[in-house]
C-alpha cells in the first residue's frame, strides 16, 4: 500500500481544484441576466410597433413625426444595444464555463460553437468580451448624438472627432486580432 508523501497538501490541492466549480455561481447569473436583458429588449420591440404605428398615422403633423422618428430611431439603438448585451452575457457565460468547469459537449461538432466558443484562455474570453463592449460603446456614442443640436460647426467637428476616435478604435481592434495587420473588408479578422 502506497501513502502519499503529502496527504494534507493532497487534500488542499483537491479542495483548491474543485473550489474551480465556484465560477458555476457566474455563469447561472450571467445566464439569468442574459435572459433578464432579452426580455428588456423583447418589450422595447413591443413598444417600437406600437410607436411604428403612431408613426404612420396620415394625421400626424411634420413636426410631431420628426420627433417620433428620433424616438424611434433611439427605440431601435436601445434594442440593439439590450441583445447585444445580452450575447455578451452568454458569451461570458459559455466562456468561463468551458474554462473552469468542462467543455461544452453539446456543441461539439456544431460550426457555431466553433467560432462563439473557441476560449482557450482568459485574455481570449477578454478579447470576446471588449469586442463587444466596444460595439456596445459606438452604438450608445450615435444614440447620444441623434439627441443633440449642433449649432456650430465646432460642434459638427466634435462629432466628427468622435466618430474618427471610434473608427480608430475598431480599426485597433481588428489589427490586434490579426496580428498587426488591420483585415479588409473582404477578409474578417480571424478568432483565435
Amino acid at each position: 500500500m502506497k501513502r502519499s508523501s503529502k496527504p494534507q497538501g493532497g487534500i488542499l490541492e483537491r479542495l483548491l481544484w474543485g473550489s474551480r466549480l465556484l465560477v458555476l455561481v457566474a455563469v447561472v447569473a450571467g445566464l439569468v441576466l442574459a435572459v433578464g436583458t432579452i426580455c428588456l429588449a423583447t418589450v422595447d420591440v413591443i413598444y417600437f410597433v406600437g410607436s411604428l404605428l403612431r408613426y404612420v398615422d396620415p394625421g400626424l403633423g411634420y413636426e410631431a413625426r420628426d420627433e417620433l422618428r428620433i424616438e424611434l430611431v433611439t427605440i431601435i439603438v436601445k434594442i440593439l444595444d439590450g441583445y447585444l448585451i445580452s450575447a455578451i452575457l452568454i458569451v461570458f457565460s459559455l466562456g468561463l464555463y468551458e474554462l473552469f468547469v468542462s467543455k461544452v459537449d453539446a456543441a461539439e461538432g456544431s460550426e457555431t460553437a466553433s467560432r462563439l466558443l473557441y476560449v482557450s484562455s482568459l485574455d481570449d474570453l477578454k478579447n470576446k468580451i471588449v469586442k463587444l463592449i466596444l460595439l456596445i460603446l459606438a452604438i450608445e456614442f450615435f444614440q447620444r448624438a441623434l439627441h443633440l443640436r449642433y449649432d456650430s460647426s465646432l460642434e459638427l467637428l466634435y462629432l466628427a472627432g468622435g466618430v474618427l476616435l471610434i473608427s480608430g478604435a475598431f480599426y485597433l481592434i481588428g489589427a490586434g486580432a490579426s496580428g498587426g495587420k488591420a483585415s479588409g473588408p473582404d477578409e474578417p479578422a480571424p478568432d483565435r
